[in-house]
């Protein structure tokens, strides 16, 4: 079922990307969101289950000589971080799903792959994500501008200080700042990656693709405003960065796991899903649900994670690093997507 559900993401960006025989630009594709973005699946579990007879079979694609294979034509950069593309570039000591998709686009590809990574966790599409034509929420704005004047004039009193207080302006300021900062990354990417990555020097760039992988954030208040959000965003990133049929990839909210979805997740999650019956968007964008990628086995040990906490970290449940990135099978991964899915 796992392999099956990445297969059908890679086909359709392969079946939505024109190649052209004669094209020997770089394939680039942006890869944003929360921080199941970032990834989550620790590397010492992968080590593990990469060498465990159990599950070995499973990464067999992704090592060589008992190590874990470094790409010579898929590169990822990833905020600080610039390497060709192999284990490690998630979290801090962490994985994410950059491995397992610039494997599958590199060896698709004849061409060169270039994967730019550009993921916070906890940012809402809603705040720190919004898209230029989704304009500004004046109404919160405006609660946002006396709650954080309050709070200043509550510790003036108390400290006896003369803090001046915070301006509308400096609320805006957050609104889209990481809209911006991706879209910085991304032409700071373009206008140097010779430097960044010299073999690819000489060549050319051709965007190929955008994945997103976010929704958690927005659960809380600002669910029902996700599909008019997701809808400018998907608009916006493809003006700004001058591709009108840019591909894009959903990954839909998934941390229901094995129960139904309720509430604020239900709602983002169908709002997501919603982009595939956008009419502008039929053939250009494709949403797909990921609690089918549950790990069973670590969702039923978890109620009672902390008798099973060896089980947990030896457990070996997590067939690919797409999934493991998606929960991750030790305790303090599995309390981390039951707090953060999908953030």
């Amino acid at each position: 079922m796992i392999r099956l559900l990445v297969g059908l993401v890679v086909v359709w960006l392969f079946v939505s990307t024109p190649l052209h025989a004669a094209d020997k630009a770089v394939k680039v594709f942006i890869l944003a969101g929360q921080s199941n973005m970032e990834g989550k699946a620790r590397n010492a579990l992968l080590d593990y289950q990469a060498t465990d007879a159990k599950t070995k079979d499973l990464f067999a694609h992704l090592r060589k000589d008992d190590k874990w294979v470094e790409r010579d034509d898929v590169f990822i950069k990833f905020l600080d971080r610039k390497v060709p593309l192999t284990v490690g570039y998630g979290a801090p000591g962490c994985t994410g799903v950059e491995l397992e998709f610039g494997t599958a686009m590199g060896n698709h590809f004849d061409q060169p792959v270039l994967l730019i990574k550009t993921a916070w966790g906890g940012h809402s599409l809603y705040k720190l994500f919004r898209s230029p034509s989704a304009g500004l929420p004046e109404a919160m704005l405006q609660k946002e501008l006396e709650e954080a004047q309050k709070r200043v004039e509550q510790d003036n009193e108390k400290n006896k200080k003369d803090a001046p207080l915070p301006t509308l302006d400096e609320i805006k300021k957050d609104y889209g700042s990481s809209y911006r900062k991706m879209l910085a990354e991304v032409k700071d990417v373009q206008e140097s990656y010779a430097k960044l990555f010299p073999k690819l020097e000489g060549k050319t760039l051709e965007l190929a693709g955008f994945v997103w992988f976010q929704g958690f954030n927005d659960m809380f208040g600002a669910q029902d405003e996700y599909a008019s959000n997701m809808r400018h965003f998907i608009k916006d990133v493809r003006k700004d960065l001058g591709t009108p049929n840019l591909p894009f990839v959903i990954g839909a909210l998934g941390q229901n796991g094995s129960k139904p979805a309720t509430g604020g997740m239900l709602t983002v999650r169908e709002a997501q899903l919603s982009m595939n019956e956008v009419p502008e968007f039929k053939g250009n964008v494709k949403a797909f649900p990921v609690d089918v990628l549950v790990d069973k086995a670590a969702e039923t040990m978890f109620p009672n994670w902390q008798k099973n906490q060896s089980g947990f970290t030896l457990a070996a449940t997590v067939p690919t690093t797409i999934t493991a990135a998606r929960f991750g099978s030790t305790a303090s991964a599995r309390r981390r997507a039951m707090r953060c899915s999908n953030s």
